[in-house]
Parts: C-alpha cells; sequence; structure tokens
C-alpha cells in the first residue's frame, strides 16, 4: 500500500530535521576540536614565554632587526639596552596595577646600536608628577613588548591633550617627533629616589579556557544528537 501524502510529507521532514541536525553535531565537534588545537598553542605559547622571561637578558634587536620583529617569537624577551634617556620626551600611559590606578612613565632611551627605544620605566599613582628620568649613560634591561595600536579602557589615544590610553609606539614617536623602534620595553632595572617609577610589574598571563570551550562544544553535539534521535523515536512509534 503507498504512503499517504502525509505520510510522505512527515518522512521528508523527518530527512530534512536529521540531516540539520548531523550538521548542527558536526559543526560543534568541529569548533571542540578546533578549540582544542587552540589549546595546544597555547600551551606551547606559554612555554616559549616563560621560557624568555627567565632566560638571560640578550642585545637589544638592532635596527636591521626591526622589520622581522613579531609576536610569536619576539614577545617578552629579556633584553639589554645601553643608552642615555631623552630627559625632554617623557608620556604617561593609563595603567591599571596590583599597586592600583595610575600611569606608566614612557621615556625614550637613545642607543648605539637599538635605535631609539621607548622604555616603560615603571608605574606611578596618580596626582604624582613625572620623574626625570636618570642622567648619562644607562643600563636597562627588561622585556621587550610589541606596540599597542589600539586605545585601551574603551577609550582611543589623543595625542594632541597628551592623553595615553595604550602605548602605541608610532603614534608616540609621531607626537614626540622622534623616531622609534617598533617596540617598547617594559623595564626591570629600578630606579633610586623617592618618587621612582616601580619597575617589574609586567604581568605575563595568558587566558586558556580552551578545554572548557571544547567541552562546551562537544555537549552541545551530544544534546543536538540526543534530541535528534528522540525525534527519530517519537517518528517511528506514531508510524
Amino acid at each position: 500500500m503507498a504512503a499517504s501524502p502525509k505520510s510522505r510529507r512527515h518522512r521528508f521532514f523527518l530527512a530534512v530535521a536529521m540531516l540539520v541536525a548531523l550538521a548542527t553535531a558536526a559543526g560543534l565537534v568541529a569548533l571542540g576540536n578546533w578549540q582544542l588545537e587552540r589549546r595546544v598553542w597555547k600551551l606551547g605559547l606559554i612555554e616559549r614565554v616563560t621560557a624568555r622571561v627567565d632566560a638571560a637578558a640578550q642585545a637589544a634587536p638592532s635596527i636591521s632587526d626591526w622589520s622581522s620583529i613579531n609576536r610569536d617569537r619576539d614577545e617578552y624577551r629579556h633584553i639589554r639596552l645601553r643608552g642615555e634617556y631623552l630627559s625632554d620626551a617623557t608620556l604617561l600611559a593609563k595603567a591599571v596595577t596590583e599597586l592600583g590606578s595610575g600611569y606608566w612613565v614612557m621615556t625614550p632611551l637613545r642607543t648605539e646600536h637599538a635605535g631609539t627605544v621607548m622604555v616603560n620605566r615603571g608605574y606611578i599613582d596618580q596626582g604624582v608628577s613625572a620623574p626625570l628620568p636618570p642622567e648619562g649613560p644607562q643600563k636597562v634591561t627588561g622585556l621587550l613588548r610589541l606596540t599597542e595600536p589600539e586605545g585601551a579602557f574603551l577609550r582611543d589615544n589623543l595625542p594632541e591633550q597628551q592623553r595615553w590610553y595604550s602605548r602605541d609606539v608610532e603614534a608616540m614617536a609621531k607626537a614626540l617627533d622622534v623616531p622609534l623602534a617598533p617596540y617598547f620595553v617594559d623595564a626591570k632595572t629600578a630606579e633610586s629616589g623617592a618618587n621612582a617609577p616601580v619597575s617589574g610589574l609586567t604581568v605575563v598571563t595568558f587566558h586558556n579556557s580552551h578545554m572548557v570551550y571544547a567541552l562546551t562544544w562537544y555537549a552541545l553535539a551530544a544534546m543536538v544528537l540526543a534530541a535528534a534521535a528522540m525525534l527519530y523515536r517519537e517518528a517511528k512509534r506514531r508510524r
């Protein structure tokens, strides 16, 4: 006996529902697999960065190496610089640290072999005047950080008003009219003096919830398949 038009429609819609469920579950599984791949990458990054931070300080990149600096290889490298600060070129960038809310004291350091490098000399509280940098030749060690072209704190930098919400080296170079390296250095070297900025506050942490995300996607895929199985069993029962 041939199936009725109503029965054929039910079978068609059931088939479509099963295909949609399978495609959705496959997509969710793919997302879970991607999160696992991201987790492997993130763990490798954490291992590399930890090794860089704890390594002995190396010479800063030369000017000829500027174009090849990249995040995966160079971010958080422990480097050393020798040079003299440009005493009249200090900028303050908004900062939130374990010590409170204040500013990073950013001053260019002119070196012999590494060009002029913006150095984050450390943190000062709000309301404190920016301390002058040490005079004469200086030895500075710290962590290489890539420029931060995007504004922070949900605000854009306002160079014309001397309001900096991120450490955008290119914009700072234009504001000071000083050619700078395409990175800055979070100084570890402490300065002396009562109002000296507090150095060594770099937070090296990486958000790593990829396993949680992966399990969430897998759980959603399982739920979709379970719902599809229930729908299929109910359709068979009604037939």
